[in-house]
C-alpha cells in the first residue's frame, strides 16, 4: 500500500508553486498526495518566513501539527520553505517533532527526504540558494481555470528592509523556451486564465538574455490558443518601458489589471530602502500608464513604519494614496527582519505604524468604496467560480484570485469554471453585484 503524504502550502503564489512541484514528485514517485491532515504517514509544511506574521502563522501550524502527531493521526513531519531555509538551526532544536527540514534549493530532492523520513531518519537538507533547478511538472491545486506560473526565482533588488533575496537567492529567469512549453501544455489541460508571477517580473531575462525579455515572453504567451487573460504580478516601477506598455496595451488577452508594489512615496524613505526611482517618477510612471492602457486597474503595497518616517512623511504618504486613487492597495506595518540593514536603523514603534497602516485602509476604503460605484451600470466579462446558494460568484479583470475578492451575481444558470457577462447593478459590504445578461 503506498505511503499517505499531505501538504500544507504556506504564503506566496511563488511558494505554491513550489509546493505544485513537490506534489508531482510525490506523485511520480508513487506516494497518495492529499491536502489532509490526519490518517497520514507524513505532512509537508511548505513555509513562508518573509515577515513576522508570516512567520507565526507557519510556527502556529507546525504546533498543531505537532500536536496532531503526539495523538497518532500524523507520521512524520516535513517543514520545507522559506521558514525552514532562514531558521534552519533553531528549528530543528526548539521544535523537536519535526523530522525533516528542507531548504528552498532542495525542495526537488522531496521524494528522497520523505522516504529517507519515513525510514525514521532526521533528515536536514540544504542546497545552495543560488542554483537553478532542473524544470519539474506540477500538479495543479488552484483551479480548473486558472493557474500561476513562475518565470523566475529569487531577487537581486536588494531592497533594505527585505529578506527575501538573503532566502532565495540571486534573481535566475527560466529559459524563454521553458516557460512557453509549460504554458502551451497548460492551456491543453483547459487554463484560461494564466497568472505570471515572480519577485520581480520586469526583470526577466536580463540575467539570461542581457536585456528584458517580457515583452518577448508576453506576445509569445498571447499567442497560445486557449487563454483568455494573461494577469502579470508584480512589475517594479523603473523596470516598465515604453515597449512593455505598448505590449500590454495591444495585446487583448493581457489584463489591463497590474500589480506594482510601491511601497513609499517620501523620497528620502526610498532613497534609504534602497528602492530606486524616485516620487516624481512614481507618479510621471501612474500617468503614462493611464493615458497608454484605457480602463487601467492598479494594485500596490505600501508599508508604514518604515525607518525614517516620522508624521510629515506619513502624511505625505497619505496625501499620495488620497490623490493616486490606486484601486487596489495592500497596506502593510514595517517588520523589521533580522539581516537587513533596516533591522538596524531607527523606526517607529510596532503600534504606531499599525496605526498608521489602519488610517491608511481607511482612505483607501473610500477610494474603494467609489470605484466600486462607479462600475455600476457596466457590463464585465466574468470568470465564474462558484455558486453559493443564493448568487453565482467570480472575478472580472479587475479580480485577481485570494487577494482582491469577488463579483457577485444572479443568472438561471452559469458555467463554473467559465466565462459569461455581467451587467454590474450594485454593491453591497464592498462586493460589487450583478446579473447575468446573456442568459437565454
Amino acid at each position: 500500500m503506498s505511503k499517505r503524504i499531505g501538504l500544507v502550502s504556506l504564503g506566496c503564489a511563488k511558494n505554491l508553486v513550489n509546493s505544485e512541484q513537490m506534489l508531482y514528485l510525490l506523485d511520480e514517485a508513487g506516494f497518495e498526495i492529499t491536502g489532509e491532515t490526519e490518517n497520514v504517514d507524513a505532512v509537508i509544511v511548505n513555509t513562508c518566513g518573509f515577515i513576522e506574521s508570516a512567520k507565526m502563522e507557519a510556527i502556529d501550524t507546525i504546533l498543531e501539527l505537532a500536536q496532531g502527531k503526539c495523538q497518532g493521526k500524523i507520521g512524520k513531519i516535513i517543514v520545507t520553505g522559506c521558514l525552514s531555509q532562514r531558521y534552519r538551526d533553531e528549528l530543528l532544536q526548539e521544535m523537536p517533532e519535526i523530522d525533516a527540514i528542507v531548504g528552498v534549493g532542495s525542495f526537488d530532492q522531496i521524494v528522497s527526504v520523505v522516504n529517507r523520513t519515513l525510514s525514521h531518519e532526521t533528515v536536514s537538507a540544504f542546497s545552495d540558494i543560488h542554483h537553478t533547478n532542473e524544470e519539474i511538472g506540477r500538479v495543479n491545486t488552484t483551479s480548473p481555470a486558472w493557474a500561476y506560473i513562475k518565470i523566475a526565482e529569487g531577487c537581486d533588488n536588494c531592497c533594505a528592509y527585505c529578506v527575501i533575496p538573503r532566502i532565495r537567492g540571486r534573481f535566475r529567469s527560466r529559459p524563454l523556451e521553458n516557460v512557453v512549453a509549460e504554458a502551451e501544455r497548460m492551456a491543453n489541460d483547459g487554463i484560461k486564465e494564466l497568472i505570471v508571477v515572480a519577485q520581480d517580473i520586469t526583470r526577466y531575462g536580463k540575467d539570461l538574455y542581457g536585456k528584458s525579455a517580457l515583452p518577448e515572453l508576453l506576445r509569445r504567451l498571447c499567442a497560445i490558443e486557449g487563454f483568455v487573460w494573461i494577469r502579470l504580478h508584480y512589475l517594479y516601477p523603473d523596470e516598465i518601458t515604453d515597449e512593455l506598455i505598448d505590449v500590454i496595451a495591444e495585446n487583448d488577452k493581457i489584463l489591463k489589471y497590474l500589480d506594482i508594489p510601491l511601497q513609499h512615496i517620501d523620497d528620502h524613505i526610498l532613497k534609504t530602502m534602497c528602492r530606486r526611482g524616485d516620487s516624481g517618477q512614481i507618479r510621471a510612471l501612474l500617468d503614462r500608464l493611464r493615458r497608454r492602457i484605457p480602463g487601467l486597474v492598479l494594485r500596490t503595497s505600501l508599508i508604514t513604519g518604515l525607518p525614517g518616517e516620522g508624521e510629515a512623511e506619513f502624511e505625505e504618504l497619505c496625501e499620495f494614496v488620497r490623490e493616486a486613487k490606486i484601486q487596489r492597495t495592500g497596506v502593510f506595518a514595517f517588520s523589521p527582519e533580522e539581516g537587513t540593514p533596516a533591522y538596524h536603523m531607527d523606526f517607529v514603534d510596532g503600534e504606531t505604524a499599525q496605526r498608521r497602516a489602519e488610517l491608511i485602509m481607511d482612505i483607501q476604503s473610500e477610494i474603494m468604496d467609489d470605484y466600486n460605484a462607479s462600475r455600476i451600470g457596466t457590463v464585465e466579462k466574468v470568470l465564474v467560480e462558484g455558486f453559493d446558494g443564493i448568487y453565482y460568484y467570480g472575478r472580472s479583470y479587475a479580480e485577481s484570485p485570494d487577494i482582491d475578492g469577488r463579483i457577485l451575481f444572479r443568472a438561471e444558470d452559469a458555467p463554473i469554471n467559465d466565462f459569461v457577462t455581467v451587467r454590474i447593478t450594485d454593491c453591497e459590504d464592498g462586493e460589487p453585484i450583478g446579473e447575468r445578461i446573456d442568459d437565454p
